[in-house]
């Protein structure tokens, strides 16, 4: 009942929806309230990250990868102007599938934290 608070997040994909049912299928009631609440606090919109990618072309080139944690590439983009722009015009592309691999990658973490919990 509780996994429809799904798909009320914003920008979700189908493949993110389907993703988090099938993560959450064990989970009683308070388990799956504790890993929404988790998860909605650290989800990123693929929307953002089309927005931080196009604020690449006008201010600091890299923003989307320091918002999904990848400092490191952040960095590397930040030095050569996104890889002279045509980094940032693949990440502008891909900009779905770069908040999609984030928000798994917090889902599991997110998992993790409710199962220790238990």
């Amino acid at each position: 009942m509780q996994q429809n608070s799904f798909s009320m997040l914003s920008g979700i994909t189908p493949e993110e929806f389907l993703f988090l049912q099938q993560a959450t299928v064990g989970l009683n009631e308070q388990q799956l309230n504790s890993f929404r609440i988790l998860y909605m606090g650290k989800r990123r919109n693929p929307t953002d990250i089309l927005l931080f990618t196009l604020l690449g072309f006008v201010v600091v080139a890299g923003v989307q990868r320091f918002v999904v944690g990848q400092i490191g590439m952040g960095i590397i983009y930040l030095l050569t102007g996104g890889f002279c722009l045509i980094g940032t015009i693949v990440d502008l592309i891909n900009h779905k599938s770069i908040a999609n691999n984030y928000n798994k990658d917090m889902a599991y973490e997110a998992l993790q934290m409710v199962k220790m919990g238990a």
